[in-house]
C-alpha cells in the first residue's frame, strides 16, 4: 500500500493562519477524494472547535495535543490518503511540535511577511526544524523530510510577485536556504477568520493550487 501524504503544518508564533491552512488544505484534499484525516496537535483545539461550530466538516478532526505524536499516529492512518497535522507554536509547545515533525514526511511553513519580527522567527524557526532533525536521527529516520516548504500567508496580492515587499520577503527566505511554494494565500478576512464555525468552501481561494503544489513536490520527492 502507498505510504499516504503526511504534512505538518509548523509555525514559531501564532497569527499566520497556520489552524485556518491546515483546515482549507484538508477541505482541499477532501476535495480531491483523498479522504483526509485533520489532527488538532494544538491544545487551543481552533480545528476542533471549528469542526464543532460548524456541525461537522467534509473530513474527521481528531485532537492530538500529546508529544509522542509520531508512535500513536501511524495507527490513525487506517488507509486514508493523507493526513494532515496542525502543529501547536514551537515557542510554547516544541515537545509537541518535535513529534509531529518526525512523523510527517512534508514540513509545511506558514509565514505571513514582515520586517524584523519576522527575521528572528526565522532564526527561531531554523533551530527548532534543526533539534528535530537531531530527533528524526536518533530514531533511525531519515534526517530531512521529503518535502520542506515555506507557505507565505496574509500576502498582498493572491500570486507570487516580482516586486514589492512579498517579493523581497520571499527572496530573502530563498537566500536563507528555504524553499517557497509559489502559491500564496492573500489577506482576505471575508474568505478566513469570518468564515469561522462554517462548512469550508475553498472555491475563490489558493488553497487548492496551494495543495496541487505539494501533492506534485511529494509525489516527485517519493519517486
Amino acid at each position: 500500500m502507498t505510504p499516504p501524504l503526511k504534512i505538518a503544518l509548523v509555525s514559531v508564533k501564532p497569527g499566520v493562519g497556520k489552524s485556518t491552512s491546515g483546515l482549507f488544505m484538508a477541505q482541499s484534499l477532501a476535495d480531491r477524494g483523498w479522504d483526509p484525516l485533520l489532527v488538532d496537535a494544538d491544545k487551543g483545539a481552533s480545528c476542533l472547535g471549528w469542526m464543532q461550530d460548524a456541525g461537522g466538516l467534509a473530513y474527521p478532526v481528531i485532537g492530538q495535543p500529546i508529544t509522542t505524536l509520531h508512535r500513536s499516529l501511524p495507527a490513525l492512518e487506517q488507509g486514508r490518503r493523507a493526513i494532515v497535522v496542525d502543529v501547536p507554536q514551537l515557542e510554547d509547545h516544541a515537545a509537541i511540535a518535535r513529534s509531529a515533525l518526525v512523523y510527517a514526511d512534508v514540513w509545511l511553513l506558514p509565514l505571513a511577511p514582515g520586517g524584523m519580527e519576522v527575521r528572528r522567527t526565522i532564526r527561531q524557526l531554523r533551530v527548532a526544524l534543526d533539534d528535530a532533525r537531531d530527533l528524526r536521527e536518533q530514531l533511525g529516520r531519515s534526517r530531512d523530510p521529503l518535502v520542506e516548504m515555506v507557505l507565505l500567508t496574509r500576502t498582498n496580492r493572491p500570486y507570487a510577485t516580482k516586486t514589492g515587499p512579498d517579493a523581497e520577503f520571499r527572496n530573502a527566505l530563498t537566500e536563507k536556504g528555504f524553499r517557497v511554494m509559489n502559491s500564496v494565500i492573500p489577506f482576505h478576512d471575508d474568505l478566513y477568520r469570518q468564515s469561522y464555525g462554517y462548512p469550508i468552501d475553498t472555491s475563490g481561494t489558493t488553497y487548492p493550487a496551494a495543495m496541487a503544489e505539494v501533492i506534485e513536490a511529494w509525489e516527485e520527492a517519493s519517486r
